[in-house]
C-alpha cells in the first residue's frame, strides 16, 4: 500500500482524483470500459468534486454503489443514493450506476447486487476508513472470508456516533442500525484501490490500518495485502504515523 501525505484536504482530493482518473482512463484504452466502485461519507467530498473534472468518457463507465442503511428512504439527507445522485451521476451521466437499495428485501439486495458485480470485474475502488477503521461498513471485528459480495451487517456504537458527528443524523438513535456493505473480499478484488482519509478525527484509525497487524479487528489493514492500493492522507490525518 502506497501512501500519500498531502498538507490539505483539497490537495488530497486533487491527488486522489488524478489518480483515479489515470486508472479509469488505462481501462478504457485496454477494454473499451471500465467498472468503478464508490463510497461516500465526507471523507470523499474533496476526491469527488475533483473526479467529476476528470477527462474521462463517463459513457464508457459503470460504477457500483459501496454501501447504504437499511430501512433508509432515498430522500433522506443522510441516504447514500442521494449523495451519489447529487455528486457524481447527475454531472457525469455514467452508463450504469448500480445503487444499494436499502428499502428493498436486504437477502435479495445482496443478491441482485451480487450477481452484476460478478459479472464486471471492478478496475478501480473508491474507498475511505471509519474511525472505527472500518472498511465500506465492515465494522471490527469484520469478515474476512465470506465469499458474499455484498452484506446485511450490524452497525456498531462507534460507527454509528460518527454518522452522527458528521451531520447527517440529528441524535445517535436516529442512524439505522442495519445496513447493506459490499464484503471486504470483493472490495479487494477490485483491480486497484484509492483510499482518501482526510481530517484529525481519523488519525488513530489511520495508524492502526498503517502500522497495527493486519487483522479483522482492523479492518482496513486489510489494504496493506493489496497488490495495487494508494491511501490518501492529509496533514491531520496522517499526523500519528
Amino acid at each position: 500500500m502506497e501512501i500519500i501525505i498531502s498538507e490539505t484536504k483539497q490537495i488530497l482530493g486533487k491527488k486522489a482524483a488524478r489518480m483515479g482518473g489515470e486508472l479509469i482512463r488505462a481501462a478504457i484504452l485496454d477494454r473499451g470500459t471500465a467498472n468503478i466502485i464508490l463510497a461516500t461519507g465526507a471523507s470523499q467530498f474533496e476526491m469527488l468534486k475533483e473526479l467529476v473534472k476528470e477527462d474521462i468518457d463517463w459513457s464508457l463507465v459503470r460504477a457500483f454503489h459501496l454501501d447504504e442503511y437499511i430501512g433508509l428512504s432515498e430522500t433522506h439527507p443522510a441516504s447514500f443514493r442521494k449523495y451519489l445522485k447529487e455528486r457524481f451521476v447527475d454531472i457525469v451521466s455514467p452508463v450504469e450506476f448500480n445503487y444499494v437499495n436499502g428499502n428493498a428485501d436486504p437477502d435479495k439486495e445482496c443478491i441482485r447486487l451480487g450477481k452484476l458485480i460478478r459479472n464486471h470485474p471492478v478496475d478501480v475502488a473508491f474507498v475511505g476508513i471509519g474511525e472505527n477503521s472500518h472498511l465500506a461498513f465492515n465494522d471490527p471485528p469484520a469478515d474476512f472470508e465470506t465469499e458474499e459480495a455484498y452484506l446485511v451487517v450490524k452497525l456498531n456504537e462507534e460507527c454509528r456516533h460518527q454518522q452522527m458527528g458528521e451531520g447527517w443524523f440529528p441524535t445517535v438513535n436516529d442512524v439505522p442500525e442495519k445496513a447493506i456493505s459490499m464484503s471486504i473480499k470483493q472490495i479487494m478484488k477490485s483491480n486497484s484501490i484509492i483510499c482518501s482519509v482526510p481530517d484529525l478525527r481519523k488519525a488513530e484509525a489511520v495508524r492502526k490500518t498503517v502500522n497495527g497487524s493486519i487483522s479483522p479487528e482492523i479492518p482496513a489493514s486489510i489494504m496493506r495485502r493489496h497488490k495495487a492500493a494508494w491511501l490518501y492522507l492529509d496533514k491531520d490525518s496522517s499526523s500519528m504515523l
